[in-house]
């Protein structure tokens, strides 16, 4: 195993140690268009996890760099359904400030971390964000879902943008896994 993926799990590792008991998400009741499309934008938590994987995409073959933001939206809205029907899922909260931490991971490791492993991750943490979004949402359930598909793909286009602006550079896409790290720190420093 390479220095940099010792190093990158490592870093998981104490991450997740680090903000375990830290909540993401307040249990709150939202509702309507506006508020699916604000906790996106507003919810810290969300908003890097969503940039982070259009900037990941960003570092991968143009060809497949629409592989993950597509699979975080389908896992997203499977989330939120399972949270609007009451399914519970084990470490949600927990789960989605470790995403913040596991997503900078994969943005500094760039392509050394093979992307069906990457994937995976993404996944299993799309489906916690949407699970938390779900068992949030009270009442005009299609225009609130609606509404957090509609920002998080934006969020997902717009980490893709600045992603392709800051691969220019040489370590401007780790630099950036740096930034959502610091980012999930402060979030999970509370």
């Amino acid at each position: 195993m390479s220095n940099t993926m010792k190093t990158a799990l490592a870093s998981l590792g104490i991450a997740a140690a680090a903000v375990s008991p830290a909540l993401a998400h307040t249990g709150g009741v939202v509702t309507g268009f506006g508020a699916g499309v604000s906790h996106p934008v507003l919810g810290a938590d969300h908003l890097l996890a969503m940039v982070a994987v259009g900037l990941w995409s960003a570092a991968q073959p143009r060809e497949k760099a629409w592989q993950a933001p597509v699979l975080f939206m389908l896992l997203l809205a499977a989330g939120a359904g399972l949270g609007l029907a009451a399914i519970p899922l084990p470490f949600v909260e927990p789960g989605i400030l470790v995403s913040i931490f596991g997503l900078s991971v994969l943005l500094i490791a760039g392509r050394r971390i093979p992307s069906a492993l990457a994937l995976t991750v993404i996944g299993i943490f799309a489906l916690l964000h949407g699970h938390a979004h779900g068992s949030e949402a009270a009442g005009a359930i299609g225009a609130y879902m609606s509404g957090f598909l509609v920002a998080s793909a934006t969020l997902h286009l717009t980490g893709y943008g600045i992603g392709r602006i800051v691969s220019t550079t040489r370590h401007g896409l780790a630099a950036s896994g740096l930034a959502v790290l610091t980012a999930g720190l402060v979030l999970a420093g509370g």
